[in-house]
């Protein structure tokens, strides 16, 4: 909204620093980060007086959650989802198509996460949304948003999956990019939702993401850098920097109210939202897999779940002791914050090494 002042550089010269991309990133997570500081206890406060028992914990989870976290509200997405919102509004450009879709996407999978919270939190039960119909108005959604993806991109490209250490790298699905592209934006939301169950487990590795996609988004949309570091150049993209910005300020807003021992939990408002927004990302930048190394973490949290139950059904042994892997590690011995801590600095290194394959073409 605010990058039309820009218009306005003859008469006000100082007005010209809305036209750049940095500098309304940078506004972003300013005004996403207070508005969370400032309307969250709000938000909080209102979520427990309505909420009563707050979200149900697992009687299968660990035995420590059942005491330390008993009564605490859920559904925080709300509180990340407005500061994202509200940020992008005031400071991307709003004529940008992709600005649009991944809103699409972050608000679709949000209203689907909180319909999952509110039916556990009424019911006190584990029993929320249909695993299936969840799954396939996700696949609705995210198929969606890639036929728009593929409508504003650049023929070819838009329909083309690329490669890291490859440059020249293309392969063309062509219109089955819109199932490959559904599935990325799907799979990325679930794996963060997987996440999502210990104290700032999710939420700090989610503005690590976010901030190396803020990155890519903003090389790839620029002719110049692309061309320097041989990625593809997709125009209009850089945009999603700003949104990016949004999620890490409004992720901070958050962690300040979720740090241990939280005063409320994300919820699959928040986690499903998340995830798909960065999928969505990761689509339109034409860095897909790239999504799998910065984003590892929630690969391996995915995963873990998957082998535990495929496993558990053909030969009725477990491989961990308890998934998603981050409760295996509580279950060896390890305490939440040391579990926390050091699932950051594996997303920090996972990060790190998916900026690395921009330069390694």
């Amino acid at each position: 909204m605010l990058q039309w002042l820009s218009q306005l550089h003859d008469t006000f010269p100082a007005f010209n620093v809305f036209r750049y991309i940095t500098f309304r990133t940078g506004g972003a997570v300013v005004t996403a980060v207070l508005f969370v500081f400032l309307f969250g206890p709000a938000i909080i406060s209102t979520l427990r007086l309505k909420q009563g028992k707050g979200q149900p914990i697992r009687a299968d989870g660990p035995q420590s959650h059942l005491l330390t976290k008993k009564g605490t509200p859920t559904m925080g997405g709300l509180m990340i989802f407005s500061g994202l919102i509200v940020a992008t509004l005031l400071w991307a450009n709003l004529s940008n198509p992709y600005v649009w879709v991944v809103i699409f996407v972050t608000t679709g999978f949000g209203l689907i996460g909180f319909y999952d919270d509110y039916l556990k939190v009424t019911r006190q039960s584990h029993a929320g949304f249909s695993g299936k119909a969840r799954l396939m108005i996700e696949a609705l959604i995210a198929g969606i948003a890639v036929v728009a993806i593929i409508s504003v991109g650049r023929a070819g490209l838009s329909t083309s999956v690329s490669f890291p250490f490859f440059k020249g790298l293309l392969l063309d699905l062509s219109w089955f990019f819109v199932v490959f592209g559904a599935f990325v934006i799907v799979a990325a939301g679930n794996a963060v939702n997987l996440t999502d169950g210990l104290d700032g487990l999710a939420i700090v590795p989610v503005m690590i993401a976010a901030g190396s996609f803020g990155v890519i988004s903003y090389l790839s949309g620029n002719v110049v850098f692309a061309d320097y570091l041989q990625i593809h150049y997709v125009a209009g993209v850089g945009e999603l920097a700003v949104i990016c910005g949004a999620i890490i300020g409004a992720g901070l807003g958050f962690l300040w109210f979720n740090a241990p021992p939280a005063q409320i939990f994300m919820g699959d408002t928040g986690s499903l939202a998340l995830g798909g927004l960065l999928g969505t990302i990761a689509v339109a930048t034409k860095h897909e897999i790239v999504l799998a190394v910065i984003g590892g973490l929630f690969v391996l949290e995915a995963v873990s779940v998957i082998v535990q139950v495929l496993s558990f059904r053909l030969t009725g042994k477990r491989v961990f002791r308890m998934a998603p892997i981050h409760h295996h590690f509580e279950q060896l011995g390890w305490t939440e914050s040391q579990v926390v801590i050091r699932f950051w600095i594996v997303a920090v290194m996972l990060a790190l090494l998916g900026l690395a394959t921009l330069k390694l073409r």
